[in-house]
């Protein structure tokens, strides 16, 4: 199984990051460095969520801040690996929209915020078909 290496320091981060925007969904870029298959997370990008409307549902990524997570990686030597959003008293796992938005090339992770706690986070890569997700196991470094 493919895994995703995140240090506890980052993996409170995107916890903080959902309980601070509850109700709403947080967003935000992974950065860090890939081997065989699995995923290290370096460093964490928050972004704000740029939906209008529904932001309890959805979250939004400017092409301004995709392009300063593309930028940054790049300066740091990293790659963009992916993103990270919130499901506010939802569970941690992609949704239909999720699944008809995301790419193929990159990393999701999914925090579940339970009434303003956070609660499991997940990560999970869409198949190259784009029909559903595999989950990545998550390794605490």
């Amino acid at each position: 199984m493919k895994m995703v290496e995140i240090s506890a320091e980052l993996f409170d981060k995107i916890k903080k990051h959902g309980e601070k925007t509850y109700n709403e969904e947080c967003c935000g870029a992974i950065l860090g460095e890939t081997s065989n298959g699995s995923y290290k997370v370096v460093e964490l990008l928050e972004f704000n969520n740029e939906r209008g409307e529904n932001r309890e549902r959805r979250y939004l990524i400017s092409p301004k801040e995709y392009m300063r997570s593309e930028k940054s990686a790049v300066e740091k030597g990293l790659e963009l690996l992916g993103f990270y959003h919130s499901h506010p008293d939802h569970p941690a796992a992609p949704s239909q929209f999720d699944t008809e938005h995301a790419l193929p090339w990159f990393v999701y992770m999914i925090v579940s915020i339970q009434k303003g706690q956070a609660e499991k986070l997940t990560s999970w890569k869409l198949i190259e078909d784009r029909s559903s997700f595999e989950e990545l196991e998550i390794v605490n470094s």
